[in-house]
């Protein structure tokens, strides 16, 4: 039983870090689908993959020493030891097939008629920190750009028979077509429901507004605030809402690829009252910004900056040049008067 378990083992390995040809990944999955002590058998191996290497050992990967590793958290749990693992942000970038992976036992869970998969499985939740951006693929082919302080959260059988994510903050969707299975980006305010489409989708809890902005293709807007009809956005439209009062508005506009242009680093105002301005550079920079003056809060702010080539200090030049702003800078404490 032992040595079974071993060859099992080898090709569970093999599977997870993408080594297995064909063969074996029609013997492992008829081996998953012969029982349901087989499928939670290969659920946990695969919970003990990915606590068994530190990121920059994956950096470096090296299978002999993976497995290696392995094995040694199996035995680890076998004798009661139980590690929790947090998984930063940039291994996501780097190993966005980890979430293919994970679609790919859902599907092994969905064909042995699982139902209560979700309840049994924790969700998994995409976290970007200030001052950066991440880039994923979902299990469906769905490519997702977070923009910074960004949350998304999705099931682990997520492309099986659901295909929704929860959002706080911003993101850009281009969703995989799937006429069966609708995709859905929900926040506290707003969802979005599409079947293949391209759109900028931002809602942060600080922020007034919910701001959708559809590239290609059609999408269907639900508002969660208050009870109104559902509307839909065409190409070149965006929606607004305004959190205070719920109210909703489509917008004609040519600036649906400005609103989404901080996947390239370009941070554009147009008319921004500048506590808007301010939200966006603390957000895109990692600094902190201090309004001293209350009159200014009313001070609308024009301008377009790439932040992969300009710095915090080229944007507060470019508000002091107005004449009407001054600043200090100290390290990451910024003060505006």
């Amino acid at each position: 039983m032992e040595e079974n378990n071993n060859y099992i083992d080898e090709l569970i390995v093999s599977f997870l870090s993408g080594e297995l040809n064909q063969e074996g990944r029609d013997e492992l999955k008829a081996w998953i689908d012969e029982s349901e002590a087989h499928r939670r058998y290969f659920l946990q191996r695969q919970e003990l993959w990915f606590s068994a290497l530190a990121e920059e050992e994956r950096t470096r990967y090296d299978h002999e020493a993976a497995f290696r590793q392995f094995q040694q958290r199996v035995a680890a749990s076998k004798s009661g030891k139980k590690k929790a693992v947090r998984i930063s942000w940039p291994m996501w970038v780097r190993y966005a097939a980890v979430v293919a992976l994970v679609g790919m036992i859902a599907y092994f869970s969905y064909r042995q008629g699982e139902g209560n998969l979700r309840e049994a499985l924790a969700d998994i939740e995409v976290v970007v920190p200030l001052g950066s951006q991440a880039q994923m693929r979902l299990p469906d082919g769905t490519l997702v750009t977070l923009n910074a302080g960004s949350r998304m959260t999705y099931a682990q059988d997520f492309g099986v028979d659901n295909r929704e994510v929860e959002l706080q903050g911003e993101g850009y969707f281009e969703v995989a077509h799937n006429e069966e299975i609708p995709f859905y980006v929900r926040s506290k305010s707003l969802q979005v429901k599409v079947l293949g489409t391209k759109f900028n989708f931002r809602d942060y809890p600080e922020d007034r507004q919910v701001i959708v902005s559809l590239l290609e293709g059609k999408v269907a807007l639900h508002n969660q605030i208050r009870q109104e009809a559902e509307c839909f956005l065409m190409p070149d439209e965006r929606v607004v809402l305004d959190k205070s009062d719920g109210r909703m508005k489509i917008e004609s506009t040519k600036r649906t690829k400005a609103d989404a242009g901080w996947k390239q680093g370009i941070l554009s105002f147009d008319e921004v009252l500048l506590p808007e301005v301010i939200q966006t550079l603390e957000r895109s920079y990692d600094v902190q910004i201090t309004l001293k003056t209350d009159s200014l809060a009313d001070y609308r702010f024009y301008g377009t900056f790439n932040r992969t080539s300009q710095g915090i200090k080229d944007v507060l030049e470019a508000l002091a040049a107005t004449g009407k702003i001054h600043y200090t800078l100290e390290d990451n404490q910024i003060v505006l008067y």
